[in-house]
């Protein structure tokens, strides 16, 4: 396991989820893939290979995180990662584990789509696939086209990929897992896909996980497209075509467009759009939003929109619709999913009803690339379909129109973006202001009746957002996990002085002066921070440190930190890599050896000036005459400790 977590980067792994941006020396952060935040509080520290987050309290190592991210078991989230780096695992008993073993299941269906995906490019090229290559040809895409996105063609027999993928080695129990073969009522399987036009759906990682087919003949009975069904690899809501090829390009961007089909995404990549993906056979749905967000970054960062309010947001989400009704009732759905995003979200339609892959056709990349340069809010786009659904001309009209969009302009939660829209709204209908925001004021106390509620949900969705006052560390959330010790207040000094130099002993101990180890058992006053000190003493303290760091050079930053969390006790296993973890305040690589140095010492300080107060008061308490002897031993101690801390202040 140590390998895989060796070789296996944790920045890599993360960084294909997340966004991650630079947090100081060492450090990186991003949104947090595991929550909903809109300030980004998950951090990863590669030289440890730990990440944390310090909104909802999740932590590990690699392969806590592909576990968590993919909803493995252990054993299938180390194969996995071993898979990626080329390491191969040897297991107990004698050998590997047999074909559809538990252990090793993901990674045969992984494999299978993978043997299936070469299959179908392959018959793309054959006589056979003289139809699906006319048919992107139509559409403008050439073989060039084809082989970027790995588009394939199923053979029209019953059982073609059946016999190709049972020759490599795969079990009908296993394809049948995959989704790539249908059962028949009576028993017996059969190939999915026949006779159509097929394109792979991978994950963010690039690992294929289903397919997609467009029938191309009269005869196919079945729908126009056909997803792989429901497994364990593929979920649809989970899932977004594209997404492996366009989330450099994303994160880059700080942008995503949405289309409807998988032919619209390869016009938009081919247009230029490099940020085009599409859902698959679904809705754009929460966990869609959740894997854009990701990828776009958090609020505030560069590359932002600015809005007509001054507000900074960190990218754009960007719908793409027909012009005909279905495209605008696709706006309307989307609208609902809007305000998860932290980016501002707009749509782009093409009034005469053509979509990228048509206008493409039509008017060539520029035309596609215009398509999108043309966006309109979307919250604009959405009062306006509204409106258009009334005459205007007449008084009737007019206030029939306000009824129906003044619920939509109450339901932006943006307290920014709300007066504007009501003041847009009153200019589109031609009204005063004031009845405007009157209605506008009534409709969102009539929602808010009907959702009691939505106060909490609000405070449960911003709890991580932009005005929360909280800090790394500070107080701890309802869902932090149960074997977390309590920690004491962060606005307190001492405390604060305490963390923060377990987090230098954790993260850079080859700069940590010799002193820390002569700090005691009662160094620490925060129970938290005394037990954590307890392991670091029981790993060898800074000598067991620099063993480590001469024994494993590069990884020895992480050897250390995982013997630590060895000798832990469980309930601060937790807060060992949140600590090894966290950001310091320090972050210029220059002055990080002095910073740390002060920060030890400021710890012995504090350590001296606790057990001066406490000489001092026992020396209060003493009767001197009645026993001169103990007395001056006490003043003695007193004034060597005294000595000590004066000595250490002239050193700093």
């Amino acid at each position: 396991m140590q390998a895989v977590r060796e070789r296996a980067h944790i920045e890599d792994v993360v960084g294909e989820h997340v966004t991650l941006k630079s947090a100081g020396v060492g450090s990186m952060k991003g949104l947090c893939p595991f929550h909903d935040e809109h300030s980004p509080s998950f951090h990863v520290r590669p030289q440890v290979g730990l990440w944390h987050c310090f909104g909802c309290g999740e932590g590990g190592d690699v392969i806590s995180f592909v576990q968590k991210i993919d909803g493995l078991q252990f054993s299938d989230a180390v194969e996995y990662l071993a898979g990626r780096v080329g390491l191969q695992l040897r297991y107990e008993e004698g050998g590997a584990p047999r074909p559809g073993d538990e252990p090793g299941r993901r990674q045969r269906l992984l494999e299978a789509h993978r043997a299936a995906a070469t299959y179908f490019a392959e018959q793309l090229a054959t006589p056979a696939g003289a139809t699906a290559r006319a048919f992107l040809a139509e559409r403008g895409f050439d073989r060039g086209a084809a082989e970027q996105f790995g588009v394939g063609y199923a053979p029209q027999g019953w059982d073609s990929l059946l016999r190709h993928l049972r020759g490599r080695g795969f079990t009908e129990a296993e394809l049948v897992a995959t989704g790539l073969l249908s059962q028949k009522s009576g028993g017996g399987v059969y190939d999915r896909f026949r006779g159509r036009l097929v394109w792979p759906i991978r994950e963010v990682t690039g690992d294929t996980v289903g397919f997609g087919a467009r029938k191309l003949f009269d005869e196919d009975q079945g729908p126009k497209y056909l997803n792989t069904p429901e497994t364990a690899l593929y979920k649809k809501s989970q899932v977004l075509y594209g997404i492996d090829l366009a989330k450099r390009e994303i994160a880059r961007a700080k942008q995503v467009v949405v289309v409807e089909g998988y032919t619209d995404v390869m016009a938009m990549h081919l247009s230029g759009v490099g940020t085009a993906v599409a859902t698959c056979g679904t809705a754009f749905g929460p966990d869609h939003a959740r894997i854009v967000r990701r990828l776009v970054g958090d609020a505030g960062s560069s590359g932002g929109v600015q809005l007509a309010s001054g507000a900074s947001v960190g990218g754009e989400i960007i719908f793409t619709f027909d012009g005909d009704a279905a495209g605008q009732k696709a706006a309307l759905r989307a609208f609902g999913e809007d305000q998860s995003f932290s980016a501002q979200t707009f749509v782009a339609v093409e009034r005469s009803g053509m979509d990228p892959c048509e206008l493409r056709q039509a008017q060539g990349p520029d035309a596609v690339r215009a398509l999108v340069a043309g966006r309109a809010p979307l919250f604009e786009f959405v009062i306006r379909s509204t409106l258009a659904a009334y005459d205007l001309a007449t008084a009737e009209g007019r206030v029939g129109a306000l009824r129906a969009a003044a619920p939509v302009v109450a339901g932006i939660r943006d307290t920014a973006l709300r007066p504007e829209y009501t003041r847009l709204l009153a200019g589109w209908l031609g009204m005063d202001q004031a009845s405007v925001r009157s209605a506008v004021s009534g409709a969102g106390r009539t929602a808010g009746a009907r959702r009691p509620d939505d106060a909490t949900g609000a405070a449960r969705r911003n709890d991580s957002g932009p005005g929360d006052s909280r800090r790394p560390g500070q107080g701890a959330p309802a869902s932090l996990p149960i074997d977390r010790m309590p920690l004491p207040d962060a606005r307190d000094p001492v405390a604060r002085t305490e963390r923060t130099a377990l987090e230098v002993v954790l993260q850079l101990p080859a700069l940590v002066p010799a002193e820390f180890d002569n700090l005691g058992d009662d160094a620490f006053s925060a129970p938290a921070y005394r037990a954590v000190h307890e392991a670091i003493r029981a790993a060898g303290g800074l000598q067991g440190a620099r063993q480590e760091l001469a024994a494993a050079g590069d990884r020895g930053s992480a050897a250390w930190v995982a013997r630590v969390h060895e000798e832990a006790a469980s309930p601060v296993a937790g807060l060992v890599t949140e600590l090894a973890v966290a950001p310091l305040p320090e972050d210029r690589a220059e002055a990080l050896p002095d910073y740390v140095r002060g920060v030890v010492l400021a710890i012995l300080e504090i350590g001296f000036t606790r057990h001066i107060a406490d000489l001092r008061g026992r020396l209060q308490r003493m009767d001197g005459v009645a026993d001169p002897g103990g007395y001056q031993a006490l003043f003695t101690e007193l004034i060597a400790l005294e000595n000590r801390r004066r000595t250490q202040r002239d050193s700093a």
